[in-house]
């Protein structure tokens, strides 16, 4: 079978960030044969009028790495029931050609951990509609949302919950399966 990868993207900027742990933990539980290497969003400010060649560097690179990735894991803190803005900037950098960007049938899954009980639900619900606006293949089942997210990581942001690492191994099964089926 053809080796996938599946480019992860965390939506937040934060050296410590869970949600960026969340995305590591997944690259140690995805089925053999399967790698997700990390993206950087480190963006300057969406601005359609910017054309600084070296500003739009790392907007070039990100858009290549989803070119080329067989699908996207998009790991959505959540800021004041909300999409974070780093991972808005991105979305918004990447949605150019409109109806043709790299987005565009491309096949995307969210996850997203968060101290509160509830995850990034909210988060998450708005990402989704974003991409799905961009044509994106929005992955639907099983969603994956890790609320409680500080008793499932330790000190040092490893994911040590096994019931999480469970079901977290479980979802990437199934968007592994919804790739290869979309390939086919």
């Amino acid at each position: 079978m053809k080796e996938l990868t599946i480019l992860g993207i965390s939506g937040s900027l934060r050296a410590r960030s869970v949600n960026t742990a969340l995305l590591r933990a997944a690259g140690d539980l995805v089925p053999a044969g399967v790698s997700i290497p990390l993206a950087s969003i480190d963006l300057p400010l969406y601005n359609d009028d910017l054309f600084d060649e070296d500003k739009l560097a790392p907007v070039r690179k990100l858009n290549q790495a989803i070119i080329d990735a067989d699908g996207l894991l998009i790991a959505a803190p959540e800021f004041n029931y909300g999409i974070p803005g780093p991972l808005k900037n991105a979305i918004d950098w990447c949605s150019r050609p409109a109806f043709n960007s790299p987005f565009a049938n491309k096949p995307v899954a969210i996850i997203g951990a968060a101290p509160s009980s509830v995850g990034t639900a909210r988060a998450q619900g708005q990402v989704k509609q974003n991409l799905l606006g961009m044509s994106a293949l929005m992955f639907p089942y099983p969603e994956f949302l890790c609320g409680r997210s500080t008793e499932k990581f330790d000190a040092d942001l490893v994911l040590t919950d096994p019931h999480t690492r469970e079901r977290l191994g479980a979802m990437l099964e199934e968007f592994v399966a919804f790739i290869r089926k979309w390939q086919a």
